[in-house]
């Protein structure tokens, strides 16, 4: 490869495809009859804060964030909100209006619905920030209209998906937590043998509703070579799902399954009960961004000891590994005032750390006080050299176990990245749910035939343009 900064910069913007999600009529919490300010004059502003069930540990450390904010902008009312993306409830809940004014969405769902006239123009405020023609352009190509204009920011992390495992788990079996696996095969053999070591525990465990499921057969996908479909120039898709890697990836779920006993019980997990059971002992290894050790840590209690991350392992021509990351938005109805207050908190809060050592520093300082993640590792929305430089203004304070994540972080700039499948990627990977689901919860279930129907349903949905 070139330099591993240029590696990174060619990846991303050859990778960061842009995905559909279904139309829903526009709303949002500020509607144009409701009025930005409270009754001393400030203006109010909802925010994102944690996932339900956070730690009382990182709820403290938000608030003392919002103190701060507040306590600089005085003007401005901060009011948290609980918040956990799904894309089988984000729909309904931008209709009613139910969503705090900045919100945050994954990279796959800004187009359409900037398309649907349903997030708030928000190039003017962007164009604010004095770093913001620093952006990697393929990452900020995410939130950004036809028209040239930025609707969604990128504000919180881009991720490489890793290979998540117990180090604890590993012992128990007589495996070496310094050598996790490095081929599928080998991911097998480890599972097999913490299972048969530990009555219950799922060696390996893939997520399998919510959508969940087809985003992480992509990722098994993505990891053998092969991809879910084929666009082409003038915008038509072709849905790939009989491709060999897919099959591959379901085959090898359904050896673990039903061969091997490795798979444990619970067979309709997502990313928040995954994490769970991760946290809890109950799983292994399992596949997820590489970002989200920090979500781990804060709502469920992990213990940093036990934790490891791999890189994913690849295998065949064209492998690669899936990226995302997340956007902050706000509903097309919210008024001139919440947008400005809602770009300084978007720089405070989520941006203004990653090129600002005082605001780095400030930020660390309170997560550290509240024994929170700092020094997670992601991928720089910036540039190699930014992130390297932030990572040097935080070294005082970075308390992740980032000696038990050397066989990602060792090669997290050399990934090759893919980005998401770019066309109506949240209803294909809902229809992917019950066929990884059928193949765990099926001794008979036939690969072939369900990748055929699911082929079949997904071209239908891309027809539809």
């Amino acid at each position: 490869m070139k330099s591993t900064r240029q590696a990174i910069g060619l990846t991303l913007a050859g990778a960061l495809a842009i995905s559909t999600l279904a139309a829903c009529s526009s709303g949002g919490s500020g509607s144009d009859d409701e009025s930005s300010g409270s009754d001393d004059g400030k203006v109010t502003l909802s925010v994102v804060s944690l996932l339900p069930g956070s730690e009382q540990e990182a709820i403290d450390a938000f608030n003392a964030q919002v103190e701060e904010f507040e306590a600089a902008n005085p003007d401005i009312d901060v009011v948290p909100e609980e918040y956990e993306w799904k894309a089988t409830t984000f729909a309904p809940q931008l209709a009613g209006g139910t969503l705090p004014d900045v919100f945050e969405i994954p990279f796959t769902d800004a187009k359409t619905l900037v398309e649907n006239g349903q997030l708030a123009d928000l190039d003017e405020q962007f164009r604010t920030l004095p770093y913001a023609d620093r952006f990697n352009p393929a990452i900020l190509e995410a939130g950004t209209g036809a028209d040239g204009h930025v609707y969604a920011i990128p504000a919180k992390n881009v991720y490489g998906v890793g290979l998540h495992y117990n180090r604890a788990l590993f012992e128990s079996a007589g495996l070496d937590p310094d050598q996790p696996p490095t081929t599928w095969d080998e991911v097998r053999e480890y599972a097999k043998k913490i299972a048969d070591a530990n009555p219950g525990v799922a060696g390996y465990m893939q997520m399998s509703q919510n959508n969940t499921g087809g985003w992480q057969l992509t990722v098994n996908t993505f990891a053998r070579g092969g991809r879910t479909q084929e666009v082409a120039d003038d915008g038509t898709a072709t849905s790939t799902l009989t491709n060999d890697g897919t099959k591959a990836a379901l085959e090898w779920l359904q050896a673990m399954r039903w061969e091997d006993n490795s798979l444990g019980s619970n067979f309709l997990l997502d990313w928040g009960t995954m994490n769970q059971a991760f946290a809890a002992g109950q799983v292994a290894m399992y596949t997820s961004g590489s970002d989200v050790f920090t979500s781990l840590v804060q709502t469920n209690a992990l213990d940093p000891s036990t934790y490891g991350l791999a890189a994913l392992p690849l295998e065949g021509d064209d492998a690669g590994v899936l990226t995302g990351g997340t956007l902050a938005a706000m509903p097309a109805t919210v008024d001139e005032a919440k947008k400005e207050a809602a770009i300084k908190w978007i720089d405070f809060f989520y941006l203004g750390k990653l090129v600002d050592e005082k605001r780095a520093v400030a930020d660390a300082e309170v997560l550290v006080a509240n024994d929170q993640p700092v020094g997670t590792p992601v991928l720089p929305m910036f540039s190699q050299e930014q992130y390297e430089q932030n990572q040097e203004w935080i070294a005082d304070y970075i308390n992740v176990p980032l000696d038990q994540m050397t066989s990602y972080t060792d090669t997290m700039f050399d990934l090759p990245l893919v980005g998401e499948p770019s066309q109506k990627t949240q209803e294909i990977y809902a229809l992917l749910d019950p066929v990884v689901q059928a193949v765990l919860t099926d001794e008979n279930a036939d690969v072939d035939a369900l990748l055929e129907q699911a082929n079949t349903e997904a071209q239908a949905l891309l027809d539809q343009g």
